[in-house]
């Protein structure tokens, strides 16, 4: 089976699974309080784009580095009203390479680890949502500069409270190395989303943040933690028969590793929603 033909026949699936005009079909602004869910039933295709600015003792001025993540977001029913998400995340990385007296060299581009993230919880469009599941990371950068070499695995869990003018929650992943080289470091890192963001009522938007906070267990004081706040847009529109989610938020980190780390990360996201074929 040629590409194209299997690019058409995904186009083509979802045409018909798009969020058409009929009466029976949320609003806009209904929809984009129910996408603050990560249970969502609905289907979505997540292209995030982060472009970091890095400074710290370890190296010789501001440096930028840029992450693509692409991560289709596909819940699956289970039961009457529980769903298995599973989303797999693929990046594309763009870093500075340096030599051992911190100043830059080049830079490197390619893709990083996959990582699958998977989350089993209630659907509900409002209330309290909470889940579990585990998270993947497997060792598939393009270049060793890119990548951790080692297989990880570790738990998930969220826990959102949905009102129709606030949305609050977090999403917590955790990975430990399971195997992968032996020459390379080992793995204990923690990742927390927050959301806190505020429904414009009847706009189909929200203002508010939804950073991750970082830490690296592995690293030595000082260089673990990463805390970034920030400030952004959240807003569900229609082009066609498809309804996009969009998110523009820059961040600021009030904490990062004193060696090496982000000062500021401009996030853009945009997320093609689409129903659930199930």
């Amino acid at each position: 089976m040629s590409l194209k033909f299997t690019l058409f026949t995904f186009c083509f699936f979802l045409h018909f699974l798009a969020i058409g005009q009929g009466k029976k079909e949320a609003s806009m602004a209904e929809l984009n309080r129910e996408l603050e869910n990560p249970l969502s039933k609905y289907w979505s295709l997540i292209m995030q784009e982060n472009l970091y600015l890095n400074n710290g003792d370890a190296i010789s001025g501001m440096q930028i580095t840029n992450a693509f993540y692409f991560q289709p977001s596909l819940p699956v029913p289970v039961f009457k009203s529980r769903v298995l998400l599973i989303r797999p995340v693929f990046p594309l990385i763009t870093l500075p390479t340096f030599n051992e007296d911190g100043e830059k060299t080049g830079m490197d581009t390619g893709f990083s680890d996959f990582q699958i993230f998977t989350l089993y919880g209630r659907d509900k469009k409002n209330g309290f949502i909470w889940g579990g599941g585990l998270t993947f990371t497997f060792p598939t950068a393009s270049s060793q500069y890119l990548g951790s070499g080692r297989y990880q695995i570790g738990p998930a869990f969220t826990a959102f409270s949905i009102t129709e003018n606030w949305t609050f929650g977090f999403i917590f992943q955790h990975w430990n190395t399971v195997g992968g080289r032996e020459d390379r470091d080992n793995v204990s890192k923690t990742d927390l989303q927050y959301v806190i963001r505020k429904q414009i009522k009847g706009k189909a938007m929200s203002i508010g943040m939804g950073p991750n906070v970082t830490i690296n267990w592995e690293a030595e004081d000082g260089n673990k933690l990463s805390l970034p706040i920030g400030l952004g847009v959240t807003k569900t529109v229609k082009w066609g028969r498809t309804a996009w989610k969009m998110t523009i938020e820059p961040q600021y980190y009030i904490v990062k590793p004193d060696d090496y780390g982000t000062q500021w990360n401009f996030r853009i996201q945009l997320a093609p929603v689409f129903r659930n074929p199930f």
